[in-house]
């Protein structure tokens, strides 16, 4: 029997399934290579239609998929103009249409008005939950219901490769306009690209939805690091599924670390505070001979733990 595995796997998630789907797909691989059962979460929803960067944390690792949900993320998407869906996206009813198309320059124009700190209201068909239902379940019932405004910050957003043949000439006479645009975004926590498609082309005069939507980065995790579902499936065949696992601390590549003695470590397993500990104030990793031991914060009345790892007793993978 392969020992308990505790780390992320980054899956490039395809169109169809959604994250808790492939959940389930990353259990069964464990299952087939014969490893131990642990917990298994995903680091941020992803929506059937989007494809793209999802970390799933494995073992200890789910104690830090709260984390993954706040960080920031990026994603590269295709916005059409002229005809706007119920869902903004290619899954929905079409629900208004418009024959004015944008102009490259018009819409690079507009695009500074969606860069930092914005309002947008999330799309009715979202997870969110409105008097305690999920607005989406609300949505298909045929309800009608307000979602109130939430700030959000677009940490940078700009045209990834203008199409053939656009002039970029501001003022420019008889400019053909555009039946669609592919976009980069790097947003914060809580943001809807589908929103911010809507918003963009309302802004332009015209309606639009999402047709192609693909998350490049969640935190520190990119599309580099993954992993197709073909591949995850083949190395729960050959029982190797911890040979695409990150470790633990791969999540935590933003906090800081240090090291501490096996009595110091001891404290914290049992969730005592350390004191006089010279490291600056925040969040930190405390190290055991590179073992982590807990995620911690120092704070005015010593070290105290945010989330311990109990990792002591983990085998070593052949």
């Amino acid at each position: 029997m392969v020992a308990f595995v505790n780390g992320w796997l980054v899956i490039d998630k395809p169109l169809g399934p959604g994250s808790t789907q492939i959940v389930s797909a990353v259990k069964r691989a464990l299952r087939s290579g014969g490893y131990a059962k642990v917990k298994v979460g995903h680091g941020g929803t992803l929506d059937p239609l989007a494809t793209g960067v999802l970390p799933i944390a494995l073992g200890e690792a789910t104690k830090l998929a709260g984390r993954m949900l706040d960080a920031d993320k990026a994603y590269d998407f295709t916005i059409a103009f002229g005809t706007a869906t119920d869902t903004i996206d290619l899954e929905g009813k079409v629900v208004a249409t418009s024959d004015v198309r944008p102009t490259l320059p018009e819409l690079l124009a507009v695009l500074p008005r969606f860069t930092g700190p914005i309002e947008q209201v999330p799309p009715a068909y979202s997870a969110i939950k409105i008097d305690g239902e999920r607005a989406y379940d609300r949505a298909r019932a045929g309800e009608t219901f307000e979602i109130k405004t939430r700030g959000v910050t677009v940490h940078a957003l700009e045209v990834v490769a203008p199409p053939e043949g656009a002039s970029t000439a501001l003022g420019m006479d008889g400019v053909e306009g555009l039946s669609e645009i592919s976009l980069t975004a790097r947003v914060s926590k809580g943001t809807y690209i589908r929103s911010l498609a809507r918003d963009i082309a309302e802004a332009l005069g015209t309606v639009g939805h999402v047709t192609m939507l693909r998350r490049t980065k969640a935190g520190p995790f990119v599309l580099g690091q993954a992993i197709s579902l073909d591949k995850l499936a083949d190395l729960g065949q050959d029982r190797a599924v911890h040979h695409a696992l990150l470790p633990l601390t791969a999540g935590l590549d933003d906090i800081p670390a240090f090291s501490v003695t096996p009595d110091q470590a001891g404290a914290l397993r049992q969730g005592r505070k350390l004191i006089g500990i010279a490291v600056p104030p925040g969040l930190h990793l405390a190290l055991d001979a590179g073992t982590p031991v807990a995620l911690v914060e120092q704070g005015e009345s010593g070290i105290r733990v945010v989330r311990g790892f109990n990792l002591v007793d983990v085998e070593d993978i052949a």
